[in-house]
């Protein structure tokens, strides 16, 4: 099929991807964008896990105030100062700290999450199951852990901003790896809610 001028421009404007990778993605998708815009991402994925292991000492530290009761800084890093710099990594770490402020995680990933912490939910998970054989149980309380990953780090979050609510914080990150061609790391957040903690402390001193 002809694959025409306006669609690979469409399609490089959704995904920072080079002219050619376009028209090579939506000639293999039949036309198709949702299909060519998973083809590139998927080879982004791989773009991606080959720049994991460089360093990643640049960055920005990002705020987002709410109101003025609620707020975010957060830092994340990349390769070098120069796309530090750039309009897309500034959205990438405005993007990310609007979505802290929103979601609420716990974690940056789940790997920070502590060996009794998981015990403690597959525990709670295993009594909630009765009655099923033990695979069926093992299965169970994987896709229970996965919710609560979801729920709880950052990287495994749905990105507010998505509107079909699939892209993951992680899958934001690869996708600008991709198109800026540098490591990009999520390194830590804070998040302050005005007053928070201090009806407890009340309760405590009365």
């Amino acid at each position: 099929m002809t694959v025409t001028a306006d669609k690979v421009k469409e399609l490089r404007e959704k995904t920072g991807a080079g002219m050619m990778d376009c028209k090579k993605a939506l000639s293999e998708s039949g036309g198709d964008m949702e299909k060519a815009v998973d083809l590139l991402r998927q080879k982004g994925l791989a773009t991606a896990s080959k720049k994991a292991s460089r360093a990643a000492s640049e960055g920005l530290i990002g705020s987002y105030i709410h109101m003025d009761k609620l707020g975010v800084l957060v830092e994340i890093n990349c390769e070098t100062d120069f796309v530090a710099k750039t309009d897309d990594f500034r959205e990438l770490v405005k993007d990310i700290a609007m979505h802290i402020a929103a979601a609420n995680p716990t974690y940056v990933s789940r790997e920070e999450v502590t060996a009794d912490m998981i015990e403690r939910e597959k525990e709670i998970y295993r009594a909630q199951v009765t009655n099923k054989p033990p695979q069926v149980v093992e299965k169970i309380i994987e896709g229970k852990l996965d919710k609560f990953f979801g729920d709880t780090c950052l990287l495994d979050q749905v990105f507010i901003k998505d509107p079909e609510g699939k892209q993951k914080i992680k899958d934001l990150i690869t996708e600008k790896i991709a198109k800026l061609g540098e490591n990009i790391v999520l390194r830590r957040f804070a998040r302050f809610q005005l007053g928070e903690g201090l009806e407890k402390s009340a309760a405590c001193e009365s």
